[in-house]
């Protein structure tokens, strides 16, 4: 939990940081602290992270693991293209 709590303090710090041009940045953090603010809510509630989707041919998950995956996946795909443009 103290890692969550570390996490989501460094992406807001981040967030913050962000200029408005640098839309896909702030979207990817959204998701990010979204995510995790979900799953630390569940650990603080439950103990645990409830999954709950479960489509049989892949791993159960929730919707903040799904917003997490997103935004790591637009953080890297922004990373990717800006070093691209350079």
């Amino acid at each position: 939990m103290v890692i969550s709590v570390v996490a989501i303090i460094f992406l807001i710090y981040f967030f913050k940081r962000l200029k408005k041009e640098d839309m896909l940045y702030k979207l990817a953090a959204i998701l990010l602290i979204a995510g995790s603010t979900s799953n630390l809510i569940d650990r603080l509630r439950f103990g645990y992270v409830i999954d709950f989707l479960d489509f049989r041919i892949w791993p159960v998950f929730n919707l903040g693991d799904t917003a997490i995956t997103i935004g790591v996946m637009i953080f890297i795909l922004r990373l990717f293209y800006a070093s691209r443009n350079s």
